[in-house]
């Protein structure tokens, strides 16, 4: 307890407070009812709705995989994390402040054949959820300068407990919001995550400012060289690089599921709001659940099986979102896909760690989290064609992206089982 309550770890830990508010009440949550509630009305809109959903999400994962790699030059060349992590949330809640009042506009102007105020909720929602992937970059690489080695995994943990209660935090927000004017919640959000991130803003101190790198003078382009360095690399590692290209899979599951569940829930199976909202605390408490348990299991049977369970949990729940005619079909679905996100990354993680020669799995782990960042291009991009192409079929569109992620897992599986692997003694 004295570990977790030293003020540079609790101020640390509040952020993941605070930016889990951003995560569940704009990203999942309230943002892609607003765009249903705005552009919906009828089964092909609300395909166009969810569609723009995905798009404006792959957009934002585009500029921050074009720009991640200079973070690390950044972190490297500075050896400072707060610095840039400040701004950047700032930056985020700025947005999410322009999104609320931008939402309250009402203009006969059009851009692109869409209502000009919405156009630029669009654009306000990607530069935020921009910036505040960008500000987790440097949030995530402070965890080093917490804590010994033996700590760091004690410290993560609590980080993500403490995130989870940001959650339920942030959906106080929803007496504002009832069971529509979805962009009441804009602004208020944005508040709490100014509000929860300021410990971290006035109470953190960075314990360095001096360069990790033995090269201060490298060019910002070093970052794209580093990567392309790594991922040569990589391919001299057989077991490793074929895990990479099935976590490619598995996350671009994970990543279009986080966007679009919201919308498929309500458009799709009927949920009402408040409804899918215990859905998603359900999800919530089955994602932690499932990290407990999963990580039992991998201990049990060796990381490379564990991964294999979470995915075939992961189809399935898939499977049965995207063919549910009846509420409790979904509930089933949601507990399932719950307990398959806490799971993936305990199991990834750790599997990641079994296959990298220690001298090099700081670098590894850099390249897992960029093709992370690629592929949450790829899932929303295809879930969002594959809507805008089909609209006018109405909710079947919604269920056939749905099932196109069990092909993207399927292919991830059929990858992993590739992996050479020796379980860990």
């Amino acid at each position: 307890m004295s570990l977790f309550f030293s003020m540079p770890i609790l101020a640390w830990a509040m952020f993941d407070f605070a930016n889990t508010i951003f995560t569940s009440n704009i990203i999942t949550i309230f943002f892609p009812f607003y765009l249903q509630e705005v552009l919906g009305g009828s089964d092909t809109m609300n395909q166009i709705a969810s569609t723009f959903i995905t798009y404006t999400n792959a957009l934002s994962s585009l500029l921050l995989v074009l720009l991640s790699p200079l973070y690390g030059v950044l972190i490297d060349r500075t050896g400072r994390k707060k610095a840039f992590l400040v701004p950047l949330a700032i930056a985020c809640i700025a947005c999410t402040l322009v999104m609320g009042g931008l939402s309250y506009w009402q203009t006969e102007l059009t851009l692109g054949g869409i209502p000009l105020s919405l156009a630029l909720v669009l654009i306000a929602f990607m530069l935020a959820k921009f910036f505040y992937s960008s500000s987790l970059v440097f949030y995530d690489a402070m965890i080093s300068d917490l804590g010994s080695q033996k700590e760091l995994p004690l410290i993560s943990g609590f980080g993500v407990a403490v995130g989870y209660v940001g959650t339920l935090v942030g959906l106080s927000v929803y007496p504002l919001v009832g069971s529509s004017s979805f962009h009441n919640a804009f602004i208020p959000s944005a508040l709490l995550f100014l509000i929860f991130s300021l410990p971290l803003f006035f109470m953190y101190k960075e314990t360095t400012a001096k360069p990790i790198t033995a090269k201060p003078k490298q060019s910002f382009l070093s970052g794209y060289r580093d990567i392309a360095a790594t991922f040569k690399e990589a391919r001299t590692y057989k077991a490793v690089f074929l895990f990479m290209i099935a976590y490619f899979f598995f996350n671009d599951a994970v990543a279009t599921a986080i966007a679009v569940m919201g919308v498929y829930a309500k458009t799709v199976i009927g949920f009402s709001t408040g409804k899918f909202i215990l859905l998603y605390l359900v999800s919530t408490v089955s994602s932690i659940i499932g990290s407990f348990v999963f990580g039992y299991i991998t201990r049990a049977t060796g990381a490379k099986t564990a991964v294999s369970a979470v995915a075939i949990v992961m189809m399935g729940s898939i499977a049965l979102a995207s063919t549910a005619t009846s509420e409790p079909v979904f509930w089933a679905a949601g507990s399932l896909y719950g307990i398959a996100m806490g799971a993936m990354w305990v199991t990834s993680r750790t599997l990641i760690v079994e296959l990298t020669p220690e001298d090099k799995r700081g670098q590894f782990f850099g390249l897992f989290a960029f093709s992370g960042k690629v592929s949450s291009i790829v899932g929303p991009l295809l879930y969002g064609s594959i809507t805008l192409a089909l609209a006018e079929y109405g909710n079947v569109a919604s269920r056939i992206a749905l099932g196109s992620l069990l092909v993207l897992v399927l292919i991830g599986l059929l990858v992993h089982i590739r992996v050479p692997y020796n379980k860990a003694a």
